[in-house]
C-alpha cells in the first residue's frame, strides 16, 4: 500500500541573505521535514530562528538558496473560483488601518475569484459579524489577526499557512482558534503554523517542530517531546542514593540527583516514593512538584551557544605601543 503524498514537504531547505557578501546572514540550513495531510504541525523557536522565512518559502513569496518546499499533492482539490489550495496568514497582516472590515475581504474576495456574499461568510467563520463595519485600526490585535485569517478563508483552501496565529488573542480566542484548526483537518484541510511559543500551540498541534539559528533541534509528537522534558518530583531525603536504588528496583528508573542533592523522580506519585523510603530505611524530609512549562522545554532546546572565546591580545587601556615598523636602536647608540 503506498502512503499519501504529505501537504507540506520540505527537503534540504536553506535559505541565506547576501550570500558571498561580508553580511550573509543564513536564516535557514538544510531543514527537511514533511506534514501529512489532514493534520496540524507548528514550526516553533525563537524570534530568528527561521520560521517566517520557511513559511514565505512555502507561499512562493521567497526563493530558496538551496533544497525544495512543495506545497499539496496530486489531485488535491483546488479553492473556490479554482484558485491556490493554500491560504496564508503573514506577519504583518496585510490590513489597511482605515478600512473596514467587510470592505477588506470584498476587495480580496473580487482578487480571489469569489462573490461578496463569501465576505460575510467568512466573517460568521471568525466571529466577526459583529464588526464588519469596523476600521481595522479600531479592532484588538486578536480581532486583527482572526480578520487576516478569515482573508486566507475567502477561497476555502484545504491548506493553511498561519504565521503566528496565536499574536494577540486572549485565552477565549486561542480556544476559539483551536477548535476551529480541528474542525478544518477533521474535514480533510492540512495546517501549518508557526509561533514563538510551545506552550501556545502545544495543545492545537499533531506535530512539533522546534528550529533554533535556521536549523530543526526536535521534529516529532508534543507527546514524545514531553516524554523527553517530563514533571518531577522533587525529594529531599536523608539518604538520595539508597532511596534511588529502591525506587529503580520497582521500576522508576527515571531518577535524576540535582546538585543541591535533591533527587528528582519522574512518572511516580509520593505514595510510591514514601513506600519505597520505608524499605530503604531513609528519612523523607520534603517532597514538591516541579512542573515543567512548555516554554522552559523550548528554552531548553533554543539556548543560544556561548561566543567563543577571542585570543586575540589586546593591549590595556592608555598603553602606547611602539609602532611595528620603528627598528630597535641598542641602549647606547645615538640615533
Amino acid at each position: 500500500m503506498t502512503a499519501a503524498a504529505p501537504a507540506f514537504a520540505v527537503r534540504g531547505l536553506s535559505k541565506r541573505f547576501n550570500p558571498g557578501a561580508i553580511g550573509e546572514l543564513a536564516a535557514v540550513d538544510d531543514v527537511s521535514f514533511t506534514v501529512a495531510s489532514g493534520s496540524t504541525a507548528a514550526l516553533v523557536g525563537p524570534a530568528g530562528a527561521g520560521k517566517s522565512t520557511i513559511l514565505r518559502i512555502l507561499l512562493g513569496l521567497l526563493p530558496p538558496t538551496a533544497g525544495t518546499a512543495s506545497v499539496g499533492r496530486p489531485g488535491m482539490t483546488a479553492g473556490l473560483g479554482g484558485g491556490s489550495p493554500v491560504g496564508g496568514v503573514l506577519v504583518p497582516r496585510g490590513l489597511h488601518p482605515a478600512r473596514r472590515a467587510r470592505d477588506h475581504l470584498r476587495v480580496y474576495a473580487a482578487a480571489a475569484g469569489v462573490s461578496d456574499d463569501r465576505a460575510d461568510d467568512v466573517l460568521d467563520t471568525v466571529g466577526l459579524s459583529d464588526f464588519a463595519n469596523t476600521r481595522a485600526e479600531s479592532l484588538t490585535p486578536g480581532q486583527q489577526t482572526r480578520l487576516a485569517l478569515a482573508t486566507a478563508l475567502l477561497a476555502d483552501p484545504p491548506l493553511l499557512i498561519l504565521d503566528d496565529p496565536v499574536e494577540g488573542l486572549d485565552p477565549a480566542e486561542r480556544g476559539w482558534l483551536q477548535d476551529f484548526l480541528r474542525r478544518h483537518t477533521g474535514r480533510g484541510g492540512t495546517v501549518l503554523l508557526s509561533s514563538r511559543s510551545l506552550a501556545a500551540v502545544v495543545s492545537m498541534t499533531d506535530a512539533v517542530i522546534v528550529l533554533n539559528q535556521g536549523a530543526i533541534v526536535y521534529q516529532g509528537t508534543p507527546a514524545k517531546l514531553r516524554r523527553g522534558h517530563p514533571d518531577r518530583l522533587v525529594v529531599a531525603a536523608s539518604t538520595p542514593v539508597a532511596l534511588a536504588t529502591v525506587l529503580a528496583a520497582r521500576g522508576h528508573t527515571d531518577a535524576v540527583m540535582r546538585p543541591d542533592g535533591k533527587l528528582a523522580v519522574a512518572e511516580t506519585t509520593e505514595a510510591q516514593i514514601r513506600a519505597a523510603a520505608q524499605v530503604a530505611k531513609v528519612r523523607i524530609d520534603g517532597i514538591t512538584a516541579d512542573l515543567i512549562h512548555p516554554d522552559r522545554v523550548l528554552a531548553s532546546l533554543t539556548r543560544p551557544p556561548r561566543p567563543a572565546v577571542s585570543t586575540m591580545y589586546v593591549p590595556p587601556p592608555n598603553r602606547v605601543m611602539p609602532p611595528p615598523s620603528a627598528p630597535h636602536q641598542p641602549h647606547g647608540i645615538p640615533r
